[in-house]
This record gives structure tokens, sequence and C-alpha cells, in this order.
């Protein structure tokens, strides 16, 4: 078995608006790199065997703290990237509802059959997550591996790997806070959910 530890990055400075990033390269705020700091704190002593992040730079500079503080090289799959938004990157909900109300509200009945105009598929985008998530289970058999990457793309791949619909994916996933950690162990069958975005300082 492999516990992968799903991680999404620190604070940006698009977060105090709440504007949609997707696939954006949006910095990490001062609050983002404390986040990343107490991450590394925990990497320090939770025995890791591999950090791995998204390609996209607030992923990356996410994990580097952790890696460095686990003695382990950081490594990157672009397949762990942002769903990508198409029109709704970089902009708020009302933004998008002011812009293009009816796809709007067609995302909020259903985000997985109803993408954002121009967006990815979320299907697709499940699927590449998921496949990179076993390639790095496989890579790091028995080990307990960091995963730094994105809140939309770790709550479909949450759905795909436990069974659920992906247009279920913010109903029951309605939040995923900055560096809080998601956990679940991998091996035959469906991986178990070990716990879901828990504050970093109450897990060892």
């Amino acid at each position: 078995m492999t516990d992968l530890v799903l991680v999404r990055h620190g604070e940006t400075v698009w977060h105090a608006e709440n504007r949609y990033a997707g696939t954006s390269d949006v910095e990490l705020t001062p609050l983002g790199r404390e986040q990343a700091t107490l991450l590394a704190d925990w990497a320090g002593r939770a025995g890791l065997a591999a950090v791995w992040s998204s390609t996209l730079s607030r992923a990356r500079l996410t994990a580097a703290p952790s890696a460095a503080a686990a003695g382990v090289r950081p490594e990157v799959d672009a397949r762990l990237r942002e769903l990508e938004l198409g029109a709704g990157e970089g902009l708020t909900s009302a933004e998008m509802h002011d812009r293009f109300p009816e796809a709007r509200a067609a995302f909020e009945r259903d985000p997985a059959a109803h993408p954002l105009p121009g967006g990815e598929d979320p299907y697709e985008a499940a699927d590449r997550f998921v496949a990179a998530l076993h390639d790095i289970s496989g890579r790091h058999p028995g080990g307990r591996v960091l995963v730094v990457a994105h809140t939309t793309a770790i709550r479909l791949a949450l759905c795909r790997l436990v069974g659920i619909p992906l247009g279920e994916y913010r109903r029951l996933f309605p939040r995923l806070d900055n560096c809080a950690v998601t956990e679940l162990r991998t091996g035959t069958g469906r991986p178990a959910i070990l716990r879901y975005n828990s504050p970093i300082g109450a897990v060892r």
C-alpha cells in the first residue's frame, strides 16, 4: 500500500477576491509562503518517501520547502495541474454571472457536465490526475508521498477514486483549504480516505 497526502498549494494573490485561478500562474502571498513553511515543518517528521507537485509555480513553491525538509528531490508532473477554466480564469463568481449567466448557472447545476466556457473537460482532467496518482503510487510502493496540487483537480480525483459521480464534487467536497491535508491509502481495490481537509497542525 502507498499513502498519498494530497495538499492544495498555499494562498495566492487572487484568494482575497476569490478569483478562479485555473491554469493561470498566480503568485503566492506572504501567508501562502508561511503556509508552505508550516507544511515543511510537518514534512520533516512525516516519513515521506517523495514529494511531487504540479508544474504551476504556486504548487512548486509550496512543495519545495517540504522536499528539502524531507531530504528528497522535488518531482513535478504536468498531469497534476489544475483544471483549465477557460473564460472563467481570473474571474469571481459574480463576474461570471454578469458575463455569461446561463453558462455559469449550468456550471452550478452540474460542473462536470457543463464546464465553464472554453474550459477543460472535467472527465478528462480527472483521468489525467488519477493516472498521475497511480504512476506515483507505483514508483513509491509502501511509502508515504506528498502531492501538492490544486483544489478542483484534487476534488475531481477523489470522486473518481471512490466512485462518486464527478458532478457532485462541489457539493460533497465544498472546500479544500490551503495546505490542509487529504490522505488516501492506495492498494488493491478502491482507495481509503484516511482524512480530508485536515489542518496541517493536527496531522501526524
